[in-house]
């Protein structure tokens, strides 16, 4: 078999270009994903990939700073030197081991024709109970009104008020919204 060296080089000129413009479309695609102060000014690729880098490592220090906030904000503490962990208050007293900050949670439920009222009572570590309890009530096609709460103390008291069509939630609408809210309660003071 004749093998021709011009062919072969050919491919391979062929081959190295079309990689070339595959690499230039893919560092295209990369650069229009970074947020540019200047976009009137021309970088060089390496500018442009040690933007997109600092970019990235922007973003993942964001989502952290985030992810510790959301656990903050639900009560969770993390096991690294309790980063974006609750704690309770050095005033805290202690009874029986248990710190006055953890109280077991409590809800009372009033139905009013077709509004409902919930008194969520949490102790400062429950506070993510508040999120779920709303959760609850959105997944039920409750409409909430209006929504507060206090803190008293090592207490927090959430009042939520909500409407209730039991035209369009079918019948018992109320007294099963009431069951799910207290078996999670219920559920919650196990933990």
């Amino acid at each position: 078999m004749d093998h021709n060296p011009s062919s072969s080089r050919t491919d391979r000129k062929t081959i190295e270009r079309n990689r070339r413009n595959q690499m230039k479309v893919l560092y295209s695609k990369l650069n229009s994903l970074v947020p540019h102060q200047n976009s009137r000014e021309v970088t060089s690729l390496t500018d442009q990939l040690d933007e997109a880098a600092n970019y990235i490592k922007k973003l993942q220090t964001s989502l952290e700073r985030m992810k510790e906030k959301k656990d903050s904000l639900m009560g969770i503490e993390r096991s690294s030197n309790n980063a974006g962990g609750m704690m309770i208050s050095s005033n805290s007293t202690s009874c029986g081991g248990v710190a006055a900050g953890v109280k077991s949670p409590q809800i009372e439920i009033h139905i009013i024709g077709s509004a409902l009222e919930i008194v969520l009572i949490t102790g400062l570590d429950f506070q993510f109970m508040f999120n779920e309890t709303i959760r609850v009530l959105h997944e039920e096609g409750a409409d909430i009104i209006n929504a507060s709460f206090s803190v008293v103390e090592d207490s927090v008291f959430h009042t939520i008020h909500s409407k209730i069509e039991e035209s369009t939630l079918g019948p018992g609408a109320a007294a099963r919204i009431s069951e799910r809210l207290n078996k999670f309660i219920d559920d919650a003071s196990g933990l």
